[in-house]
């Protein structure tokens, strides 16, 4: 067993070993008073110091090891035998069972309070390593996530309904939220679909279990039940957080709700569908604690950024965004609204639903069942003076027409609409009914944009394309640039949940619709206007978008892959 680890000060050993001055030691002690904080933690955040030399000094000094929490691999037998309000209360984590006691990483180890403490919960010696504590607060995230408190929460409300014949319905209006296994088997859900960083929570009844799934970096993770007999109570309650019919079962409903969770507002779009073995639900999550962000933070390269920007501040014209469900067009066109939102400038939007709410713009949320469409709404919005105009999304030739007419008459709009690439957009507008001459005259832009994940950096190395790769990447560039061209890709780690991928970024290519294209579009000459458009100098494809990321190390090519739509 390993001594208790000696107190020692911290600031005078920094200074021994003269990774700070004197000054500096004075002036961190002065504003740790007024903050409370530790030392440590403001020296580093006050950059008189790093963090990484501070745990060398320490791990020599205390004679204890240093270990990377991002790529250590936990193991769930080890990590049960410290708590997890002992984890958090006292910043550390089991290891590994070692034959002198539990191996421990601390934050700080220098606290003997905290290893005390320790010692008298795990009930037996701890040996001491130290780790970085941005690490270890990230770790204890991931490895107490609550799969096994979803289970017993369902198991308990499985067991209550076995014993009750009251109307679920009903008895969740009254019972107490603090109480009701089902409130917090839905809070628990939230709470790791926000700790996982998950875009979307589906929730699927089937013949005799039921599926949680979650959508993280735009692939679904699922967690399989037995206690399928929870559902009406499950959703039950969900309907009632979003003001919907709980009686009605038979026909899909939709509506919204906000929840504050660890300080974060979070919007949920909720959606029900009724299928063969009950209401299949699936919860959106947009997180608004951060803000809209702008056109520097959304992977836009220099070039199509500076594009961008001047076809924004034009007084008139269309810019249209387009991909598949969930490629982000929403985020860019907000990220174009953003830096056009002024005093000087009227905005009005036509959405549905409502994603992102931003002051000072007028956002209209459609609404069919009452007659209040896309047009509708968009006519009504041409009476109120705008100088910007957002459409949702065009869906048919009346709500194209209007959107295109407005953009022609001193307004500059903004819309999305759905098809593969920006090249195809112009020419999927005439075949919606529109005439040549307005879209040649309307729409001054066209970009198509995809999501791909990003390489997990903790894990990233050197990847041999495989047959199938290799012989795509020969059709797409040429077998010269193929043979040149090496790639990365995350091979699987902790951080990254093995999955070698850790968030997302965008691809875009942007089309400028001027001259011969113009020409193209009036005489509906669809060959000319793809040979004009290819010519174009600015014009770059996604998928060369794509493996120039890839080249970057930014995303692999199996992502480039996907995006490009290439079937094996």
């Amino acid at each position: 067993m390993s001594a208790q680890p000696k107190r020692i000060r911290l600031g005078d050993l920094l200074v021994e070993h003269k990774l700070i001055s004197e000054s500096q030691l004075t002036a961190a002690l002065d504003e740790q008073k007024k903050s409370g904080h530790k030392l440590g933690r403001v020296l580093i955040e006050n950059g008189y110091v790093k963090e990484d030399d501070v745990l060398s000094l320490l791990s020599r000094q205390l004679n204890v090891p240093f270990v990377d929490l991002s790529t250590f691999q936990f193991k769930p037998d080890v990590v049960k035998k410290l708590p997890e309000t002992a984890a958090r209360r006292f910043r550390a984590v089991a290891l590994e069972e070692t034959p002198d006691g539990l191996l421990v990483g601390m934050a700080d180890p220098t606290n003997i309070f905290a290893y005390d403490d320790l010692v008298r919960v795990v009930k037996g010696p701890i040996k001491v390593a130290v780790v970085k504590e941005g690490d270890l607060v990230a770790a204890i995230d991931r490895i107490y996530q609550h799969g096994t408190e979803i289970q017993n929460l369902a198991t308990e409300i499985g067991e209550d309904i076995a014993e009750n014949v009251f109307d679920l319905g009903a008895l969740n209006q009254t019972v107490s939220q603090s109480d009701a296994p089902v409130v917090r088997l839905i809070e628990t859900v939230f709470e790791d679909a926000m700790a996982a960083n998950a875009s979307d929570i589906h929730i699927e009844p089937d013949e005799s279990v039921l599926r949680i799934r979650r959508r993280i970096d735009g692939v679904l993770h699922e967690q399989v039940m037995d206690e399928k007999a929870i559902v009406p109570a499950l959703v039950s309650r969900l309907k009632l957080m979003a003001g919907l019919d709980i009686a009605e079962r038979r026909l899909p409903q939709d509506g919204r709700f906000n929840i504050k969770l660890k300080k974060k507002a979070i919007d949920v779009r909720f959606s029900t569908l009724p299928t063969q073995y009950g209401e299949a639900v699936v919860m959106r999550l947009l997180d608004h604690s951060a803000g809209v962000q702008g056109l520097d933070h959304i992977g836009l390269s220099d070039g199509i950024k500076v594009r961008i920007r001047k076809a924004i501040h034009r007084p008139h014209g269309l810019l249209l965004v387009t991909g598949p469900t969930g490629s982000g067009k929403t985020t860019t066109l907000y990220a174009a609204l953003n830096e056009l939102n002024t005093p000087e400038k009227k905005i009005i939007t036509v959405e549905d639903p409502v994603e992102y709410r931003l002051p000072r713009i007028n956002q209209v949320q459609v609404n069919p069942k009452i007659g209040l469409d896309f047009a509708r709404v968009l006519r009504s919005t041409l009476r109120q003076d705008p100088d910007i105009i957002l459409v949702g999304e065009i869906r048919d030739q009346e709500t194209a027409e209007i959107a295109l007419r407005a953009s022609i008459t001193g307004h500059l709009v903004m819309s999305t609409l759905h098809t593969n690439d920006a090249i195809s957009t112009a020419l999927r507008l005439i075949d919606m009914g529109v005439e040549g001459f307005l879209v040649a005259s309307a729409v001054h832009a066209i970009i198509a944009q995809r999501l791909v994940r990003k390489n997990c950096e903790k894990c990233i190395e050197p990847h041999a394309l495989d047959a199938g790769q290799l012989s795509w990447l020969k059709n797409t560039v040429g077998e010269e640039r193929a043979a040149a061209l090496s790639f990365q890709q995350g091979k699987g780690c902790p951080a990254c949940g093995h999955t070698g991928y850790r968030g997302r970024t965008a691809v875009h290519e942007m089309l400028d619709i001027s001259g011969d294209l113009a020409d193209a579009l009036r005489e509906q000459d669809y060959v000319a206007f793809k040979k004009h458009a290819l010519a174009q100098k600015e014009f770059i494809p996604l998928v060369e978008n794509g493996i120039a990321l890839a080249q970057q190390d930014v995303t692999s090519i199996e992502e480039v892959i996907r995006i490009s739509g290439w079937v094996d």
